[in-house]
């Protein structure tokens, strides 16, 4: 069979170039998407009288079969066909006969994808929210088991003050929970009807937008036509807000490597999330959380190359544009996929407290509350500062911590101490003293555990809500 669009020509499409520009390979994802958006549409037509309500009716039977061959995996996607529009319309001829041609009156391709990427990704991005959210219930679920947990806190990699290991897991559900609402707030930019535009100047038919805008469940059309079929900076948003989320994972990964090592020895992972050595049969090799970091890389390139794709493009619509799908695709499949593993991997995580317990004892991160203890004694911080460096090289020169040393020993380095000075250098003091909004003394922990569990409750709400408009 000829092209749909091969009126105009008279020879065929290299055979090399037919493999080259089709799409159909990738944009096949889009089968759900072009079929919803096909039906809405016909509808629309029907209304708007601009197609009987026997074509209508046709046309519609057609669609809900061919709708039924894909689902089913019985659809044979043609590379000839190009993308999933024409293959979707040539499988939709065949079932409702040559009125099945008359399905792409008042629009074109171009809004007709653009609409098809709209309705995909407003159902990713609830669909990841709500991944994210569970993993978050996750770190909520290991946090609330261990605020009393305490773990060094680091700044460079070098120990710096304890903290409570709940305040630790709690950073990573904000970091999350601000993911969330990117992806939340770029739903409304997302939920917008680019159908209508045309090829990029609109149509000549009298359709109506709005109707077709409200049977798909967008909040509004696209106001620009050229706009509505050259924009993709929702699928840029997308990407950048995958590549934070990315992130964020990836740096709980790296935590999560170095705390299941023989150095660190914090916590173990699973053996379900790690693997072994094909020689070294000691080994558990926390690879999951490996590969989760080492994706991270891909999800970046994605946002760039896209950028790089759109950089100095002219309105509207050009073929470079087929370069947006494989990336947000691809983007999707990896981020699903590690939000898929993350939460059971920390819900089995083991805590080993005892190593955390003993690795605060062992160190000098309590130096800050000696400085601060010797403020209070009205010595000014600077010289409280110094004060204590000195004490701590004294310490390091004679293999001691600052728990070890005798009072008439810390009264060689200041008048002002007294026997408090053991009482202040405790872990669990050092932690319960930062009792400020956002610290990490346990009732700030408590509170912010209870505030974040509100957050994540709403946020299932949420996820609920706008999953089912999405149907």
């Amino acid at each position: 069979m000829s092209k749909l669009w091969g009126g105009r020509f008279t020879k065929k499409t290299d055979q090399l170039v037919e493999e080259y520009t089709a799409s159909i390979l990738f944009d096949k994802e889009l089968a759900e998407e072009d079929i919803q958006g096909s039906l809405a549409h016909v509808k629309m037509l029907g209304k708007s009288a601009i197609l009987s309500a026997d074509d209508v009716e046709k046309i519609t039977d057609g669609l809900l079969k061919v709708q039924g061959i894909i689902r089913r995996g019985e659809m044979e996607f043609n590379i000839g066909d190009e993308d999933i529009h024409m293959n979707v319309e040539k499988a939709l001829i065949d079932e409702a006969g040559p009125v099945g041609g008359k399905l792409h009156t008042g629009r074109s391709r171009n809004d007709q994808v653009a609409t098809d990427m709209h309705l995909y990704l407003r159902k990713r991005v609830v669909e990841i929210a709500g991944m994210l959210q569970k993993l978050q219930a996750a770190l909520i679920t290991q946090a609330k088991a261990n605020e009393e947990t305490i773990i060094p806190g680091y700044t460079h990699l070098q120990r710096a003050q304890p903290i409570l290991f709940a305040h630790h897991l709690m950073a990573y559900v904000s970091m999350f929970q601000r993911d969330i609402e990117r992806l939340q707030d770029s739903y409304k930019r997302i939920n917008v009807l680019p159908l209508g535009a045309g090829a990029l100047a609109g149509t000549t038919f009298p359709i109506d937008r709005h109707y077709t805008a409200e049977l798909l469940g967008f909040d509004g059309v696209y106001e620009n036509s050229l706009d509505a079929v050259s924009d993709r900076d929702f699928i840029l948003e997308f990407l950048s807000n995958s590549s934070m989320i990315m992130m964020h994972l990836s740096r709980m990964c790296e935590e999560f490597v170095l705390w299941s090592s023989t150095e660190f020895h914090f916590i173990e992972l699973d053996d379900a999330f790690c693997t072994g050595s094909s020689i070294m049969p000691q080994k558990k090799n926390p690879d999951v959380a490996e590969l989760v970091r080492g994706k991270t890389g891909r999800v970046y390139g994605n946002l760039v190359g896209l950028l790089t794709v759109l950089k100095a493009l002219p309105l509207a619509y050009n073929k470079d544009m087929q370069e947006d799908k494989e990336g947000m695709f691809d983007t999707v499949k990896t981020l699903q996929g590690a939000l898929l593993l993350f939460a059971p991997m920390v819900e089995t995580m083991k805590v080993n407290k005892d190593r955390m317990r003993q690795a605060v004892s062992q160190d000098f991160s309590n130096a800050t509350d000696i400085a601060d203890y010797l403020v209070t004694k009205g010595l000014p911080f600077r010289q409280a500062h110094e004060v204590i460096g000195k004490t701590v090289l004294y310490c390091i020169q004679n293999g001691k911590y600052l728990l070890d040393l005798t009072l008439e020993e810390f009264k060689g380095f200041s008048t002002l101490f007294d026997e408090k000075i053991y009482e202040v250098l405790q872990p669990e003091q050092v932690v319960a003293a930062r009792n400020v909004y956002g610290g990490t003394a346990q009732p700030q922990v408590k509170a912010a555990i209870a505030r974040a569990e509100e957050a994540t409750a709403r946020t299932a709400a949420w996820v609920e809500e706008y999953l089912a408009k999405s149907k």
